[in-house]
């Protein structure tokens, strides 16, 4: 998996002031780094740092941010797949403890054709932390 550096382009696409590309230590860096001290304000936060965690293979982050409810025992890569890019459509705050995001996430398997994720994710927010529950696959 990818090496991340501070110095690049966050993975997950996010934008600050005129559009330019947040780097990686100023967008979901601080999540994946510090997830015991600093937890995504929000669940499109979220939802884009752990699809920067799947492109950076941060297995202990995408399982400690998944719902105890739902999450798996473990997560195994596929070291041929390459993460193309991250479209977050919408986000709905439904009400204070729970959200949905809709994204369309782009990667390619070694040999094989580009394939596009489009999934409305759940999330719930407990203890001032927000958890990825489930998705629907649009």
């Amino acid at each position: 998996m990818p090496q991340l550096l501070s110095s690049q382009p966050c993975p997950c696409g996010r934008t600050g002031p005129a559009q330019k590309p947040l780097l990686f230590t100023n967008c979901c860096g601080r999540y994946l780094d510090h997830f015991d001290a600093v937890p995504a304000p929000d669940a499109e936060s979220l939802m884009r740092s752990r699809y920067t965690a799947f492109v950076a293979g941060h297995a202990d982050y995408l399982l400690a941010t998944w719902h105890t409810t739902q999450r798996p025992a473990s997560i195994e890569f596929d070291p041929g797949v390459r993460w193309l890019g991250l479209e977050v459509r919408s986000h709905r705050q439904l009400d204070a403890t729970h959200a949905e995001v809709e994204f369309v996430a782009r990667q390619k398997s070694s040999g094989g054709p580009a394939v596009r994720l489009h999934e409305r994710s759940r999330f719930v927010r407990e203890e001032g932390r927000w958890y990825y529950v489930d998705g629907d696959i649009q």
